[in-house]
């Protein structure tokens, strides 16, 4: 099994690449890290211990907005030529990355493979730090990236996928979508059926509900599209807000997720939540989403009859 420690970057193509810096920097909240070449770098960690901040967490460049690129790190480096044999052992060819690939994803070292829905994932060793304090360009109130929505063509498989030869584990289904953990936080990344591969959402946890909300009606006066929230999803109880950003990409704001610790692994069950409004917000929000609705997966619901 391979041991991910956490997710580490996101790597996406855009159409436009200046409309994607001023989207991320004045709407999102993000820090321009840099620019290079064709590709724009942003940070996103507010840490307490300076140094332990991720040089950055997404990356914008010019191409296909169909393209993209998840990575993770290891908790254990030395594993990396293990993790590699081992994912190759399992039927999906590994490539290592170039000198050059590996400048561009500041990264001493790391592989790339595809998951069975032809999601392009990468693990990397030895990933850069940062000295310098996050400083966005808008106060969001964000702390850091948490997590993915990621499109999956059969989600039974692909679970199996993320938790035989990964070490993920299952935290709650919504239907068949499965919200998956690699450390304490209830999901890095949740699957959910869809026609084609890619990420389906980004995530970034916010320091409390008054950035939520702040965040609801700034979004408003600048005419972006809001496709769920404000509301609180029952699996890992955090309050959120969606919106639409550059080619199609939706962005999460969320506040208060559940944490499974340590000493609750053995113990923990992991709870089936119905593909249904209710089990995506308790309060009642209706997602524009396109993986989020019942139509998406051929569902139609049974009303609950009431008892005279």
């Amino acid at each position: 099994m391979v041991n991910l420690h956490d997710i580490r970057y996101l790597r996406i193509g855009t159409s436009n690449l200046d409309s994607a810096i001023e989207f991320a920097t004045r709407i999102v909240g993000l820090q321009l890290a840099g620019r290079e070449g064709k590709a724009a770098y942003f940070r996103s960690d507010r840490i307490s211990v300076r140094g332990d901040t991720r040089d950055h967490t997404l990356v914008y460049f010019e191409g296909d907005p169909a393209d993209h690129v998840i990575a993770f790190d290891l908790k254990n480096r030395d594993d990396f030529d293990r993790a590699g044999a081992e994912i190759e052992k399992a039927g999906h060819p590994v490539r290592h990355g170039t000198k050059e690939e590996c400048e561009l994803r500041r990264v001493q070292q790391f592989l790339a493979f595809t998951d069975p829905t032809g999601n392009r994932i990468e693990i990397v060793v030895r990933p850069f730090h940062s000295g310098e304090r996050y400083f966005p360009a808008r106060d969001a109130g964000i702390t850091h990236f948490s997590h993915i929505g990621l499109r999956t063509s059969d989600a039974r498989r692909d679970e199996a996928f993320w938790t035989r030869l990964l070490n993920a584990r299952v935290s709650d289904w919504i239907g068949d979508a499965p919200l998956l953990r690699v450390n304490t936080i209830h999901h890095t990344l949740a699957l959910f059926p869809s026609p084609h591969p890619g990420v389906q959402h980004i995530n970034h946890q916010v320091e409390d509900f008054d950035d939520v909300m702040r965040s609801y009606y700034f979004l408003r006066e600048k005419g972006v599209k809001i496709v769920f929230g404000p509301g609180r999803h029952p699996s890992s109880s955090a309050c959120f807000l969606y919106f639409e950003g550059p080619d199609k990409m939706v962005f999460e704001y969320s506040v208060g997720v559940k944490h499974i610790l340590p000493e609750e692994e053995s113990s923990y069950r992991p709870r089936q939540f119905p593909f249904a409004p209710e089990s995506f917000c308790m309060w009642g929000s209706r997602p524009d989403i396109p993986e989020f609705r019942e139509s998406h997966e051929g569902i139609k619901r049974t009303p609950l009859k009431t008892v005279a």
